[in-house]
C-alpha cells in the first residue's frame, strides 16, 4: 500500500487552493444572487430571525471567508490519516466512545446525589 503523505506543488496549488477559491466565489455569488431576487429562503434558523437580514449578513460573511488551509496542515492531516491506516494509531469505535461517555456522566450523576 503506497501512502501519500507529502502534497506536490500541482496537488496543493491547483487541488486544493485553486479550488477551493473558485467554490468560495461560486457560494458568494448564489448569495448574491439570493440577495438580488430576494430569495431569503433557508436563511432563518429562528422564527425570530429576519431572513433578509440573515442573507446580507452571510453574505458580507461570505467576502471574508477563506478555507485555504496551509500546506503543513494537509500534509500533517494525510500523515495522520496514513498512521490510521498502518495501524500506528489506535482507533476505537464512536459507539464504544459515546457509551463509555454516558457510563462516566452516570456514574458522577450518581457520586453527586
Amino acid at each position: 500500500m503506497k501512502l501519500i503523505t507529502v502534497a506536490d506543488w500541482w496537488k496543493y496549488w491547483i487541488g486544493h487552493c485553486w479550488m477551493t477559491g473558485w467554490q468560495s466565489i461560486r457560494m458568494t455569488f448564489r448569495i448574491w444572487a439570493d440577495l438580488m431576487s430576494s430569495d431569503y429562503n433557508g436563511y432563518a434558523l429562528t422564527k425570530e430571525d429576519d431572513p433578509e437580514a440573515e442573507c446580507i449578513e452571510w453574505f458580507w460573511v461570505s467576502l471574508n471567508e477563506d478555507n485555504v488551509y496551509p500546506k503543513e496542515f494537509l500534509e500533517y492531516l494525510m500523515q495522520m490519516v496514513d498512521d490510521i491506516k498502518l495501524g500506528k494509531v489506535e482507533t476505537h469505535p464512536i459507539d464504544e466512545v459515546i457509551d463509555q461517555a454516558k457510563g462516566e456522566l452516570n456514574n458522577a450523576n450518581h457520586h453527586d446525589l
